[in-house]
């Protein structure tokens, strides 16, 4: 192949997958090489934000779905609708109820957002992608991950009281919630990591169940957030992009906060894109460009 009379080697382009990441919703449009083609995916809904109230559970992570590595394909062809689920928002007032997470959507898959944690009002977490941890009464329990039921895994159950101020995790990705100990909270089930961009990256964990006079629960590893203590410690959110749930909020915590992490959706096609190493004239770039076998 000409190289345009520029000094420097004549190298055919080499194959290399294209992976492109949805951190707000768009529009995915498969790339004229892999037309009509297969791809992996990383679909992770939006966690749920922090209750509010004396034990208040911690947030259930989105739900995780994904095809890499090793798993069934998506064939694709044209432009797709993306939605990357937003963070359920921290509740408003004490004894309160925080929002689920938001699904997130691509092409036939859709993880769940994940469920809101328990206050003492509400003896049950709620149900999403990850369930929700209990409030510290007695005799709550955590909410049930893994919905919509007819879907496969996407995630796991909150963590049940502790009877003493303790409340539950909130359930990740890869583990359940832990239960309240007597004053303490429960953590934060753990997410999963993912190296579908290259990078490990871990996604979908539970948020930490807060805690009256005792520990709170740490968050999840994949953007669980902290409980909150009623001596003083706030909760912390679930970090953006990771789909994470919020800790739970103690009554007097004014930060205001414990929203859950938004969501992220990462799709990967295969080598029928192009990459070259070498020296291209403008002529043959623009070719390759517009043929839909040239990355940058």
């Amino acid at each position: 192949m000409s190289n345009g009379g520029i000094i420097g080697p004549v190298n055919d382009p080499t194959p290399a997958a294209k992976t492109t990441i949805f951190t707000a919703s768009g529009t995915f449009d498969t790339s004229p090489a892999n037309t009509p083609g297969q791809v992996d995916y990383l679909v992770v809904a939006g966690g749920a934000g922090g209750s509010r109230g004396t034990g208040s559970g911690g947030g259930g992570a989105g739900g995780y779905r994904t095809s890499f590595p090793g798993g069934t394909k998506l064939t694709v062809s044209g432009s797709y609708p993306v939605t990357v689920g937003g963070g359920g928002a921290v509740a408003g007032s004490s004894s309160t109820q925080a929002s689920n997470g938001s699904n997130s959507v691509f092409s036939t898959i859709t993880s769940a957002g994940g469920g809101a944690g328990a206050t003492q009002l509400g003896l049950l977490g709620n149900s999403g992608g990850s369930g929700g941890g209990s409030s510290s009464s007695s005799g709550s329990t955590g909410g049930a991950g893994n919905t919509p039921s007819t879907s496969p895994s996407q995630g796991n159950n909150g963590g049940n009281a502790g009877g003493n101020y303790g409340a539950g995790g909130g359930g990740g990705s890869s583990a359940v919630g832990a239960n309240g100990s007597g004053a303490n909270g429960g953590n934060g089930g753990a997410g999963t990591a993912s190296s579908i961009t290259g990078s490990s990256v871990t996604y979908a964990g539970g948020g930490g169940g807060s805690s009256n006079g005792g520990t709170s629960g740490t968050g999840g590893a994949g953007g669980g957030g902290r409980g909150g203590v009623d001596a003083g410690i706030n909760a912390i959110g679930g970090t953006a992009n990771t789909g994470g749930g919020a800790g739970g909020v103690e009554f007097n915590d004014a930060s205001g906060v414990s929203n859950g992490g938004s969501g992220i959706v990462i799709i990967q096609e295969p080598a029928g894109t192009r990459a070259a190493s070498g020296v291209w004239s403008l002529s043959d770039q623009y070719n390759y460009k517009k043929a839909g076998n040239w990355t940058s």
